[in-house]
């Protein structure tokens, strides 16, 4: 058979060239075979402190156990109401006192003389306006406004029911007032 066989390489002997090739394609064969991957493709490693949290059961169990208590303690109160009937004490004897009282109340003495002590300044000072003076350039003003006005000092009132003091708070206008009060001026 070594006969038969046509190498790809020139060669002086055939038979050893076949072994030759067969041992080198065995050994590429095994290689091919025993060969590693080049891409990572496992799932990553898992660690038993991600998924199992110590801290996270233990405040859990701690806030069970808070619970629990609480739960106790409140059955324990109830126990007790339905053996005693439930009776409430509600009798407070205690009078409050006040630590700060005695300190609030010169506080307030002194705020008090001091406003004595305004109030006698403001009432011994003199006014610095005349009033007298006020009132008769206000009368002076009325007669230059009665002077210039356009319609004489009884048509306001006449013609403007809401303005009176008897129609002061009302929100409609009465058609039938007005015309009894434009009757009685102008009579």
């Amino acid at each position: 058979m070594h006969r038969a066989y046509q190498p790809i390489t020139p060669a002086n002997n055939k038979l050893l060239k076949k072994r030759w090739d067969q041992r080198r394609f065995d050994t590429h064969r095994q290689k091919v075979q025993n060969a590693q991957p080049v891409i990572d493709n496992k799932p990553p490693k898992t660690y038993m402190h991600l998924h199992l949290k110590l801290k996270k059961l233990q405040m859990e169990d701690e806030r069970l156990a808070i619970i629990e208590r609480d739960n106790r303690i409140l059955l324990e109160k109830m126990c007790y109401i339905m053996r005693t009937r439930g009776r409430v004490d509600n009798k407070n004897d205690y009078e409050q006192k006040s630590l700060n009282k005695t300190k609030r109340q010169r506080e307030l003495l002194r705020v008090t003389h001091e406003n004595q002590a305004i109030m006698r300044r403001i009432l011994s000072k003199e006014a610095n306006y005349n009033h007298v003076q006020w009132e008769h350039a206000w009368a002076l003003n009325k007669k230059y406004m009665a002077n210039i006005a356009k319609y004489p000092p009884w048509y306001e009132t006449a013609y403007s029911p809401w303005k009176s003091p008897e129609n002061r708070g009302r929100k409609n206008l009465n058609i039938a007032s007005s015309e009894e009060t434009l009757n009685s001026v102008a009579s």
